[in-house]
Parts: C-alpha cells; sequence; structure tokens
C-alpha cells in the first residue's frame, strides 16, 4: 500500500478523484464557499451529521465533486483518540465496498501525533493475511493520498509512520504465521533478508556456537524440540562506531506447549504468537532500514520451541546460564525468562547505551493491564522516561510496573541461585525481577506485550505491537551527524 502526502483545502479535496474521500472534521471547522465547503455547512446546519466524535455521513456521488464517495467524519477535539475512532468507523463503513484508492483530508492541520494515528488505523483497518491460504482476497486498497492544509510541515512525521506501518505489517506478517511457516530457521530467513538493506548486516548463530557461549538456559528450552534452536543477530549502524547501541531483545519462541508443563488444550494455538517480541524486533529493523536514520541499534532474537519430549527440560531440573548463574526450573511453562537471560548477558559484549527486552512474557500481565497497555519495567529514570514520551507520541501505550526487591523473594531456592517462578502473586513483576538479575551492567527495561501483541475471538490476529513504541524511541536517540 502507498501513502502520499497532500497540502489540500477543502477546495482542492473536492476536485480529488478518488473511490472514496474520508473528511476528519473537528468542532472548530469553519466552511470556506467551495462546493465540498457548502455541503459540509448544509450536512452540519440539518444536523445529518452529529456532533458527536465518530459520527459519520456517508454520500454516494456527491454533486460538484470528483470523488465517487464521500464520508464525513466528525472528530470532536481532533486528539489522538477521537481521530482513531473516528478513522476506525469510517474505515468499517467503507470496508464492503473495497475502495482501491482512499484520500483522507484534515480540514485542520494535524499534530505529528494525530497524523501517526489516522493513518496507523487506515493501515489496521486494510491490513488482510493472506501467506497460508490457499484462496484470500487481496487487500483492495492500494493507494492513500493524506491531506494537510497549506502550511503544515508534516513530511518528517509522515515518512515515520510509513515506515512505522511497513514494520508494524511485518511483525503481524511473522506473528499469524503458524508455527510450522514460522520456525526458528524461518525467522533467521527473515533476518537474512533484512541484510539486504543499507546499513543492517545479520548474523545467525547455531546450537554449536550457543553451546560454546554456554547459554544453558536458553538451549535447556530448545532441547525438547526437533527444530534446531537460532540466535539472531541484527545491527543498523546509522551513526558513527563511538555512539553506544541501543539493544532490543525479542522473545522468539516460536510455539509454546508449555513443555513438560504442558498448557491446556483450548486455544493452545493462539501460542504461535509467543514471538510477538521477535516479530517486533524484526518489524523495527524494517522501519529502520527504509528512514536509515542516525542511531545504532543491535537486534537480538533467542529462537526456539518450547516442546515435551524424552529430550526436554524437567520441572526441578538445573541449568546454568551464560551468565554463570544457575538456575532451578520449577515449570518448564515459563521458558521465556529463560531464553531472554542469556540473551540479556549476551548483550554486554556490545557496551550498550540501554538494553529493552520484548516479550509476551506473563498471563498475569494480561489480568493487571488488558489489552491495552503494555507493562513496563525499569530502574532508569532516562529510559522510563524515554518510553513514557515514545508511548504518548506512538500511542503504542505501556505503563510503568514496580521493581521492589521484596518482589524478588518468591524466587529463592535451596537448590540453585535462583528459581524461574516464584507463584501466582505479582507473577508479571516477579518475571521482570528474574531478568533483572542478569541486566546489572547496563541500563535495562522490559516490556511485557501478554496483553498486547495479539487479539483472541473474533478478531484473533497480531497487532504488530510494539513496532510504533520502540520505534519512536530509537528515533528519539538520533544523533546529529552520522
Amino acid at each position: 500500500m502507498n501513502f502520499e502526502l497532500m497540502t489540500w483545502d477543502t477546495a482542492s479535496a473536492g476536485d480529488e478523484k478518488c473511490d472514496v474521500l474520508l473528511m476528519l472534521l473537528a468542532a472548530t471547522f469553519k466552511p470556506g464557499r467551495d462546493p465540498l465547503s457548502a455541503l459540509i455547512s448544509k450536512a452540519l446546519k440539518a444536523g445529518d451529521l452529529a456532533d458527536k466524535p465518530a459520527s459519520l455521513l456517508d454520500i454516494y456521488r456527491p454533486v460538484g465533486l470528483a470523488c465517487a464517495r464521500l464520508v464525513l467524519v466528525q472528530v470532536g477535539d481532533a486528539k489522538a483518540g477521537n481521530i482513531g475512532k473516528g478513522v476506525r468507523a469510517a474505515m468499517a463503513l467503507i470496508k464492503a465496498a473495497k475502495p482501491k484508492k482512499l484520500s483522507v483530508c484534515f480540514a485542520q492541520a494535524p499534530d505529528n501525533q494525530t497524523l501517526h494515528v489516522a493513518l496507523t488505523t487506515v493501515a489496521e483497518a486494510s491490513y488482510v493475511y493472506a501467506t497460508t491460504l490457499s484462496k484470500c482476497e487481496p487487500r483492495t486498497l492500494t493507494h492513500v493520498k493524506v491531506g494537510v492544509p497549506y502550511g503544515a510541515d508534516l513530511a518528517t512525521p509522515f515518512a515515520q509512520t510509513v515506515a512505522a506501518i511497513s514494520g508494524i505489517e511485518l511483525a503481524k506478517e511473522w506473528a499469524n504465521r503458524p508455527a510450522n511457516h514460522a520456525t526458528p530457521s524461518h525467522l533467521a530467513k527473515a533476518a537474512q533478508a533484512l541484510a539486504k538493506f543499507p546499513r543492517i548486516k545479520c548474523d545467525i548463530l547455531n546450537l554449536k556456537d550457543a553451546e560454546k557461549l554456554g547459554m544453558g538456559a536458553f538451549l535447556a528450552v530448545a532441547k525438547g524440540s526437533a527444530e534446531p534452536p537460532k540466535f539472531i543477530e541484527l545491527h543498523y549502524k546509522g551513526a558513527s562506531k563511538t555512539q553506544a547501541p541501543v539493544v532490543l531483545v525479542g522473545k522468539g519462541i516460536t510455539f509454546d506447549s508449555g513443555g513438560i508443563s504442558i498448557k491446556p488444550a483450548a486455544e493452545m494455538d493462539e501460542m504461535k504468537y509467543d514471538m510477538c517480541g521477535a516479530a517486533s524486533v524484526l518489524g523495527v529493523f524494517k522501519a529502520l532500514a527504509e528512514l536509515q536514520p542516525r542511531v545504532n541499534v543491535i537486534g537480538l532474537i533467542p529462537a526456539c520451541e518450547n516442546m515435551p519430549s524424552s529430550r526436554a527440560v524437567k520441572p526441578g531440573d538445573v541449568v546454568t546460564s551464560m551468565s554463570g548463574q544457575t538456575i532451578e526450573i520449577l515449570n518448564t511453562d515459563a521458558e521465556g525468562r529463560l531464553v531472554l537471560c542469556d540473551a540479556l548477558t549476551y548483550a554486554e559484549r556490545f557496551k550498550p547505551l540501554a538494553v529493552l527486552d520484548i516479550a509476551t512474557l506473563t498471563g498475569a500481565c494480561v489480568i493487571a493491564l488488558g489489552g491495552v497497555r503494555s507493562g513496563f519495567f525499569t530502574t532508569d529514570d532516562t529510559l522510563s522516561t524515554a518510553l513514557a514520551k515514545a508511548s504518548e507520541s506512538s500511542q503504542d501505550l505501556c505503563w510503568p510496573m514496580p521493581l521492589d526487591e521484596d518482589y524478588a523473594e518468591g524466587l529463592k531456592t535451596s537448590f540453585a541461585d535462583v528459581a524461574n517462578v516464584a507463584g501466582r502473586p505479582g507473577g508479571a513483576i516477579t518475571a521482570a525481577k528474574f531478568l533483572q538479575r542478569f541486566t546489572s551492567k547496563y541500563p535495562w527495561g522490559h516490556l511485557d506485550i501478554a496483553g498486547t501483541g495479539w487479539k483472541s475471538g473474533s478478531a484473533k490476529g497480531a497487532t504488530g505491537r510494539p513496532v510504533g513504541l520502540l520505534l519512536h524511541y530509537v528515533l528519539s536517540l538520533q544523533t546529529s551527524a552520522a
């Protein structure tokens, strides 16, 4: 899907030839004297377009206008929430018509945030997964023109949003694929494909490489599966060598049966989404490839399956992590933290500016925050502030969670340095406390996306989150010169 940024007023918007013109109208809209403004004025005076946000008026073949269909969209105060609601409602209305060319016109100049929300909502509403379907109607929407008033300087945020959409959709693609079409080897090939872009390189560590490095926790999870594990290392070099990189670590469990501590059969198919963290890292690198920003980024993806077999790790087993710390595995279904802890130790070699891990880690985070916000854990004030700003600007929301030392008490065990679980109370926090043990040498943050990485039920599918959040954070770190 192609996006194009235009400068329009209502007069030029009325001359735009397209299948559908979405006109986003704030409560403060003042009509001019052109045909489109006259039509809008009449609709408002007649009460045909309610002043409630997300109210719509659908007009087919409007007289005097070039568009085949006009949809007036009320967006109230024109803030991000109402823009999203309005565009989402309009896209649902026109979906059956399968438009190919869509024009979205802001009657008032949007800010960076509202532009981002409008475009990502259009993309989300028109997204179609097709990879493993023998017959599928492809995405019909091929071209989206975005009209903003004259004088609005939005070229940079527009480009960033288009790149974010590209990354989000790559993340969705890989997260939505069934586990037999998204094995660790498949993910490795996806990462290698990104290395075709300028400034990106990719290294893949195999089983023997991980053994040499002493990645005992990662390999303990992988040993129950016939699929070989892959440790994926991506580099984006957009700044000078002296600039410390930010490291993104994505949990890459391509299917999670729970291992010997096997999950219930109901909805186990959704455990193909246990690699949404890994998919988000791939998505960020796709966006970086398009934007070529002045920043250094490293992506680490420990990828494997968690399966039960005669070779699988057992509850009560003790393994030695890459850091040298021993871990008693009380529950094999708490495997994400095991693969992540070795990746977090591996990250030390890059002397990073910060390390941020992204994982569908705990059901407890779903209970705490639902599907609205990702849980965010850190004790670093600089990282916390930067993530909060990125959360707001991208509207890919997260929420700060505690890391009090008292939460680590439940991880104590007589048989190893640490246990991998600490009981149900505060489960998202105790999981983060486990990871924190492996991050003493750099600023670290943890995003638990178990509630936000995908949707269940009739809307089942990956969301592509938190690509938007991560990209906005990474771009905030750009230097003045490469």
